[in-house]
């Protein structure tokens, strides 16, 4: 498992190499059993699918652009 990126964790493109990013909040989802997290990239980083490497522990972890919201709400809405 690995740890969740938290707060202010900085966003690298695929390579490791150049920040194009910062995590804005992140937690471990027992729904996803898996860590998840929320953050601010640039336009050309943005599209879904994407992978990034996340600095987390002072270590290079793989993460990937994903569509919100992370698991699909199962609320029933009465109509109006």
């Amino acid at each position: 498992m690995k740890a969740p990126a938290r707060g202010h964790t900085e966003i690298y493109d695929a390579n490791g190499e150049t920040k194009i990013g910062e995590v804005t909040s992140g937690t471990f989802s027992p729904c996803l059993k898996q860590p998840i997290a929320m953050g601010y990239v640039g336009t050309a980083s943005s599209k879904v699918g994407t992978e990034v490497m996340l600095k987390i522990r002072n270590k290079m972890q793989k993460a990937e652009i994903v569509k919100m919201p992370f698991v699909e709400s199962r609320y029933y809405r009465a109509p109006e």
